[in-house]
């Protein structure tokens, strides 16, 4: 993925010490600066893409940050260790003192942080996530796994996949990820989850919803979601809504006299050939054919 970082970047009385370091990755830009602050300096950024910064020493006692405009002095909390920021969440920092600092800053695609996460969590929880700031002072192994990228970024040695990697183990040892899933009794659905998911289908009129909005229904992710949904019905959530999107077919076609293509379009397939073929698969006839033979009975 080609990349370029966007962000809009305001300081006063804040010093590079020696040139910025930089690197380019797949959807990352990572950049490593040693600077210093002046008493009463302050900052403003502003980026459409979500950033993390790491700082390798205690900036707490020296550094101020709010999210709102005019916030320092009112709302103003201390700086902390790693931050993340989500994509255009403002932020304004303020010095109370004179400190020198050194900080990574990695500026990520929205879309290649989700490859990171969301094959874990699914899409839905995965961008949820995103959204969510994290702010800790205890960095542990993230400031060793920072250190590793500060190294390639200075003295590249390795393929842009280490760096890649490097990243990602960033990410998520910052982000905000839930603990393992507790599992449903038995690895199913329960009836009121199932009962939730009647619900959430029969309130589309075009019998349609996605695995990410089935599995937020029942507050799954999209992964956990499709195993425990093939080991409760039998089927994977698409050959579920198949079979639910068919019998809503078949009521039109007894109750209605709406042409087979007409049906089709207030269900949400293509076109009738794509209902056809999905009725076929679930009731082993043609529309055209199944709507006849009622009608005889």
């Amino acid at each position: 993925m080609s990349y370029r970082h966007s962000m809009t970047c305001y300081t006063e009385g804040i010093r590079p010490l020696v040139p910025a370091q930089w690197r380019s990755f797949d959807g990352i830009v990572g950049v490593y600066w040693d600077a210093e602050g002046q008493s009463g300096a302050k900052a403003y950024y502003l980026s459409p893409d979500p950033r993390i910064v790491i700082f390798f020493n205690d900036v707490s006692p020296h550094i101020q940050m709010t999210n709102r405009e005019g916030g320092i002095g009112r709302d103003a909390r201390p700086m902390t260790r790693a931050v993340y920021v989500p994509a255009g969440v403002p932020l304004w920092t303020a010095f109370t003192s004179s400190h020198r600092f050194s900080h990574l800053d990695i500026h990520l695609h929205s879309d290649r942080l989700l490859r990171f996460i969301a094959p874990a969590l699914g899409g839905a929880a995965a961008r949820s996530i995103l959204r969510r700031p994290v702010e800790i002072e205890n960095v542990g192994p993230i400031e060793t796994l920072a250190g590793l990228l500060v190294q390639e970024l200075a003295a590249p040695t390795r393929h842009a996949v280490y760096g890649e990697s490097l990243v990602g183990s960033i990410a998520t040892a910052l982000l905000d990820l839930p603990a393992k899933e507790k599992a449903p009794a038995g690895g199913r659905l329960t009836q009121a989850q199932l009962k939730k998911l009647h619900g959430r289908f029969d309130a589309r009129t075009d019998g349609r919803l996605s695995v990410a909005e089935m599995a937020q229904t029942v507050g799954l992710s999209e992964s956990w979601f499709t195993h425990v949904f093939k080991q409760t019905t039998g089927e994977t959530p698409q050959q579920w809504q198949r079979t639910r999107r068919v019998a809503l077919a078949q009521k039109l076609l007894t109750e209605t006299d709406l042409t087979v293509a007409d049906i089709a379009l207030q269900l949400g397939f293509a076109d009738q050939a794509h209902l056809t073929k999905a009725f076929r698969q679930v009731a082993g006839d043609t529309p055209a054919s199944w709507r006849r033979l009622q009608r005889y009975r």
